[in-house]
């Protein structure tokens, strides 16, 4: 949770009436939930009003599950305070569930390397991209108090500069809802619990990953749920970030280092994304200026190329007008012997030699008179 300005210890309970117990070790099946909450579609990008009695329920049904979780007893005046991670609270019981495992790298990792890949595909945009990690997503009564709290382990906003949260903590029904809410179960599995109530609140787009080296209870993976009109349905590709594909990011979330095949995908997201909006990586404050100076040094070196061939190719025809009128013989490979040479040194040649071979020479002398003369300068 974010923004919590102070420790307030927590005591461990029995899991209350009205939360199905949870064990480190899940071990049954997901529970079906889409036929059961009566959620309303959102848009991605707009603030979601979760209408559905299992939103609001004082005590929801079906039961939301924790598998991997333990509880711990957080009262309503302490949650406001306390800084531990959690995966969800509940006013009615004052009940919160906490990881069974402590954090590894098998679980932090996904939300860190989508961080960076997301700044990448923001730069092809030229627009920002906005991840705030595992912010606190709050669900309030009528009153104003908090009801529930769920986190996520990533969230993801792609129009941050409209839809930023404007507080300490993501507000359903007031606040812009994330376009993409990365989960990751490496100890738990958030089918049986946690992705019922991002569906029953309204979040446009959830992404599970089933790390590779975590769980070995369930195979790697990467999982897109998409919310329809009846409810989430899995889907191959994400839709907030067109294109890209359940596997592509799966891959991309367990490589070593990036592959080019990563960076292929990251430009062409980015470049879809930009198309939508009319923006491209010039856009970009970064990007754009890296551009606009290789561009810039790009035509500075074909200026001095060209400036150079053409002072070669000048050269070469005044030894070939000097040659001919003179009556001697020019080969072809002349133009290319004489490139670069300084043009009064090759015309006092050309005028003085015998011939083409007799001009070469020539010159070939100049150029170890002038290797000497800096050799002795130094």
């Amino acid at each position: 949770m974010t923004s919590r300005r102070g420790s307030t210890p927590a005591a461990p309970v029995s899991a209350p009436a009205g939360f199905a117990a949870a064990s480190a070790a899940p071990t049954a099946g997901p529970r079906p939930v889409s036929a059961l909450l009566g959620s309303v579609p959102t848009a991605a990008g707009f603030a979601a009003t979760p209408t559905s009695g299992y939103a609001r329920a004082e005590v929801p049904e079906p039961v939301p599950e924790f598998p991997g979780c333990r509880p711990i007893r957080i009262t309503r005046d302490a949650i406001a305070d306390h800084e531990s991670r959690i995966e969800y609270w509940d006013a009615a019981t004052e009940t919160a569930w906490v990881a069974c495992e402590p954090n590894t790298v098998y679980h932090e990792g996904p939300s860190q390397v989508l961080s960076g890949l997301l700044t990448r595909i923001a730069a092809i945009r030229g627009a920002p991209i906005l991840t705030l990690g595992a912010a606190d997503l709050l669900l309030r009564n009528a009153r104003g108090e908090r009801q529930r709290i769920l986190e996520a382990d990533q969230v993801v906003f792609l129009d941050p500069v409209k839809t930023r949260p404007r507080g300490a903590a993501v507000e359903v029904g007031s606040d812009h809802l994330p376009d993409v809410v990365l989960e990751v179960d490496y100890a738990t599995d958030v089918r049986r619990g946690k992705l019922g109530l991002y569906e029953a609140w309204g979040f446009p787009e959830v992404w599970v990953e089933v790390p590779e080296g975590g769980s070995p209870r369930r195979r790697p993976s990467l999982t897109i749920h998409r919310r329809s009109t009846e409810g989430y349905r899995s889907v191959p590709a994400s839709v907030a970030l067109p294109g890209w594909t359940a596997a592509e990011i799966h891959a991309a979330f367990n490589e070593a280092e990036l592959s080019e095949a990563t960076c292929a995908v990251l430009e062409r997201v980015g470049r879809a994304l930009g198309e939508a909006r009319g923006t491209g990586p010039d856009d970009d404050l970064w990007l754009g200026a890296q551009r606009r100076e290789a561009r810039a040094a790009g035509r500075a070196a074909g200026r001095a190329e060209g400036v150079a061939a053409g002072r070669a190719e000048g050269c070469a025809e005044i030894v070939h007008a000097i040659l001919r009128n003179r009556g001697l013989d020019v080969s072809e490979r002349l133009a290319a012997r004489v490139a670069g040479e300084n043009p009064a040194v090759l015309a006092a040649a050309a005028l003085a030699c015998r011939d083409e071979a007799d001009l070469l020479a020539r010159l070939d002398q100049q150029r170890r008179v002038r290797r000497r003369t800096r050799t002795r300068d130094r």
